[in-house]
């Protein structure tokens, strides 16, 4: 009997994976069906910022996302994995304005929109190219875009309702804010750089003595806005200047000395000025203190007219100026580089100062206790990063500032009474443009007057809109059945790199709102950095193009890759070699697949042969391992299992232990083993490696098995196999390797050459397939 392979390419090529791609769709293969009665999963799917072309690491972080919806089909569960897309807030309009020169300050409101909608649609097909290419199974016919009146009209509703339950409040109070892009940001929104900066030593003087104090600062050109020197309590050097005075230079202005246990003793002098306001900690001194602010920065980022003749400058500007003056003076001791950390806007990059505004609040200190009880409410994959979210709770130490002085964004949806100033809210229901339409009401409902409104000219930050996107998704004021059937949502992918911003906000504003949490399970994975351990940037030039990489090799050797490199929750390390040794793996997948596909399937025999069954028991073991990796959503585990299966036990010895009996007449019962085998091996593998790698898995599955792959369920363990089998694995692979190694290295003679060699005694069970694998002459 001639044995033909049902698999005619030679090789796995990879313009099959986006064949396989259209016919998916042409079949609707991932639809969703709420009225399956299969149990639901609903997915919180990051939507992606539209501002930027993706990198390898993104790319990663989406395939594993995907892994999670396959892998719960697979388990039985009707999957709801939606897309959206994140065209809100200050990221866009950075974007837009570098893309086109065009500055929000010099156009009209509404022609500076136009542009940023123009470039989001730009990035938005791009993140919906790729993310298809990727082979992402969610619904992209109907995919969610976080500045579409659907989504801004249930982001106006939340702020609605956060308002009538006095959640929701403006207040005048320092602010973390950036020059560069004109707004105030959370705390959460603030990153850290260390610069090389100047220490400057000046010298003061003591009122009532008249001695020389110097104190050291990297903040001279807010010496006029100083309002206290302060020294530590254990600070021997400084403990007779407890309630005297120092004279600012230059002003002549008295400010009192005080102790405080936040200084840093060695830091300088030992004497600190605090000023409003050179950091957080003024910030908080001086509400600790009940110090009176001057506040010499305006919102450019400018000295402002109360800085004299520093007025106009820019900050750093000022900075050196006031340096140079207060040498010129005799007033500078000496003056020191030194790093430090310097607080910047997380887009922009721009250095931050501190500056009173008016904004709107969220209050969120009030629930701390809350939401780290919530903490525990949900389960956390991996466990121990649930500890993040617990550490950024015990930090946070203000309200969220909510407004910002920005354009393309959901707006708050106010209005204000000409006549009584006071705020007048709108019904929910619809999506609201304060700064540009009327009220939908003509009398205030506070003193009658029906001279006018003022429209609100605010947006608010973007973390507002995503914060609800499980709501959104899950229906939240457009289809109520749904949402009483899906909310809260199943689970929440993410990296650990926005745990205090998205996992945070998104808890925090459920929580308010139905006063439980948003989702059961949160999933965070690690980052993906470089070949050297960094983080991927324009600035350092290693940016890997995800692109270039799925031309080369495949999106599914991507995606193996990309499982096989880290446990969940650990940062990995990109490497094209490991991509290649995936791919590689995915070619001996097919060949074995291939050279399988030459013979029929066939029904379990009444007995196995002891080589049928040993392969089986060590399959259950795998089984095992993989179902216990995916139910820890944790796809490093069934990723190296299966490949060390396949490549180290399954291809190279059970395949060569049981051709001879695979090519054997086809009505031999040793043959229908082998095919039984063959077979149910391969199935459980392909079955196994489905999430991960789809493309490759199921075409080998339509071309041999019918249908699709990703209609299936995970595979249960072979009924009657012994497990102690496995007991010969070891023993097996070292009889075997000492034949291979004893032919070529010792006898120098080809593998399928005959040799005499004794097969052991421990391993007579396998002796028929062993004498016939290594053509033993006896």
């Amino acid at each position: 009997m001639v044995y033909k392979p049902k698999l005619k390419e030679k090789r796995w090529r990879i313009e099959l994976e986006e064949k396989l791609i259209e016919l998916a769709e042409e079949e609707d293969l991932y639809r969703f069906d709420l009225k399956s009665g299969k149990p639901i999963f609903s997915i919180d799917t990051p939507p992606p910022y539209a501002s930027g072309k993706w990198h390898i690491a993104a790319a990663v972080h989406y395939t594993q996302i995907d892994m999670i919806a396959r892998s719960m089909r697979m388990r039985g569960y009707e999957v709801y994995f939606p897309m959206g897309v994140d065209r809100n807030g200050l990221p866009v309009e950075v974007e837009a304005e570098r893309r086109t020169g065009i500055s929000p300050h010099a156009v009209d409101r509404e022609t500076f929109l136009k542009v940023c909608r123009q470039v989001l649609d730009e990035y938005e097909r791009d993140i919906i190219r790729l993310t298809r290419r990727l082979g992402l199974s969610c619904d992209y016919r109907n995919y969610f875009q976080t500045d579409s009146e659907l989504w801004r009209t249930q982001t106006q509703r939340t702020l609605i309702e956060a308002y009538r339950k006095n959640l929701l409040y403006e207040a005048y109070r320092v602010s973390n804010y950036c020059p560069g892009c004109r707004t105030t940001l959370a705390d959460a929104e603030i990153e850290y750089r260390e610069e090389e900066t100047n220490l400057v030593y000046i010298r003061f003087r003591v009122k009532e003595t008249g001695e020389p104090i110097v104190v050291a600062t990297t903040r001279p050109e807010l010496l006029k806005a100083c309002a206290c020197v302060l020294y530590n309590p254990k600070d021997d050097r400084y403990l007779h200047l407890e309630g005297k005075h120092a004279v600012v230079p230059m002003y002549d202005k008295e400010v009192p000395i005080l102790s405080h246990p936040s200084v840093k003793k060695e830091f300088g002098t030992g004497l600190v000025m605090i000023c409003s306001y050179g950091d957080r900690t003024d910030v908080e001194l001086f509400r600790e203190l009940g110090l009176e602010p001057l506040v010499l920065i305006n919102e450019e980022g400018k000295m402002n007219e109360k800085a004299g003749a520093y007025a106009g400058l820019a900050v750093k500007e000022a900075r050196e100026k006031i340096t140079k003056d207060l040498q010129d003076a005799g007033l500078v001791e000496k003056v020191e580089k030194i790093r430090h950390k310097v607080p910047i806007c997380w887009r922009s990059k721009h250095p931050l100062e501190f500056i009173p505004m008016k904004e709107w609040y969220l209050k969120q200190l009030e629930f701390k206790d809350e939401l780290r009880k919530l903490a525990f409410e949900v389960k956390f994959y991996p466990e121990e990063h649930r500890q993040i979210w617990l550490n950024w709770i015990n930090s946070i130490s203000t309200d969220w500032p909510i407004s910002r002085r920005r354009y393309y964004g959901t707006e708050l949806p106010f209005w204000y009474c000409l006549e009584c100033g006071k705020i007048v809210i709108p019904e929910p229901g619809r999506y609201y443009r304060p700064w540009c339409e009327p009220p939908p009401f003509d009398k205030c409902p506070h003193c009658g007057s029906t001279k006018g409104f003022r429209g609100e000219e605010r947006i608010v930050d973007t973390w507002i809109d995503s914060s609800i996107s499980e709501l959104v998704y899950c229906g939240y004021g457009w289809n109520e059945e749904m949402l009483k059937k899906m909310f809260p949502c199943s689970i929440r992918p993410q990296g650990i790199d926005i745990v205090r911003t998205w996992l945070h906000y998104t808890m925090l504003r459920g929580y308010q709102l139905f006063k439980r949490p948003a989702f059961k399970e949160v999933w965070l994975s690690g980052l993906g950095l470089d070949e050297k351990g960094r983080p991927m940037s324009k600035s350092l030039g290693n940016i890997v193009d995800p692109d270039v990489v799925i031309e080369k090799y495949g999106v599914d050797a991507i995606r193996l890759w990309g499982a096989m490199e880290a446990k969940l929750g650990s940062n990995y390390r990109y490497s094209e070699a490991k991509v290649r040794s995936a791919y590689r793996f995915l070619n001996k997948l097919w060949n074995i697949a291939r050279f399988v596909s030459c013979f029929p399937e066939a029904e379990r025999p009444n007995q196995l042969k002891p080589a049928d069954a040993w392969i089986l028991a060590e399959l259950n073991e795998l089984i095992r391992r993989c179902l216990k990796g995916y139910e820890e959503l944790d796809f490093f585990i069934p990723s190296n299992a299966v490949y060390n299966f396949v490549w180290n036990t399954y291809a190279p010895h059970y395949l060569e232990m049981v051709k001879w009996r695979a090519y054997g007449p086809p009505d031999s019962e040793p043959t229908r083993s082998a095919w039984y085998t063959l077979h149910t091996t391969l199935k459980a593998v392909l079955l196994l490696l489905a999430p991960i790698t789809p493309f490759i898995t199921d075409y080998i599955w339509r071309e041999m098995y019918g249908s699709s792959i990703h209609r299936q369920l995970f595979p249960k363990e072979i009924d009657g196999i012994d497990d102690k089998l496995r007991e010969f694995t070891a023993r097996i692979k070292s009889f075997n390797s000492y034949v291979w190694k004893l032919k070529k290295v010792e006898l120098r003679i080809p593998l399928n050459a005959p040799v005499k060699v004794e097969v052991p005694a421990d391993l007579k069970l396998f002796k028929e397939d062993l004498v016939h694998m290594h053509n033993i002459q006896e």
